[in-house]
């Protein structure tokens, strides 16, 4: 759940590169993301690190993909 609130900040400090729309796609991600994760919860916590793991590098892939792409830039 550490590595999730992580992810949070990063999703949320992207305002300063990506537009508005992106950043509230990524911010709709990231709460599936935390209702997958409160329901891997008990069953299956270890999983719970691959999922932030996951988070990372998609929201890295979306910034380097918007800024190449589309030209974000901030």
């Amino acid at each position: 759940m550490c590595g999730l609130a992580t992810t949070f900040f990063l999703y949320a400090a992207s305002a300063i590169v990506a537009p508005w729309w992106a950043v509230v796609l990524l911010m709709m991600v990231w709460l599936a993301q935390l209702g997958l994760a409160l329901r891997w919860w008990n069953p299956h916590p270890t999983w719970l690190v691959w999922l932030a793991a996951g988070g990372a590098v998609l929201w890295f892939v979306v910034l380097v993909g918007g800024a190449r792409l589309l030209g974000w830039s901030a």
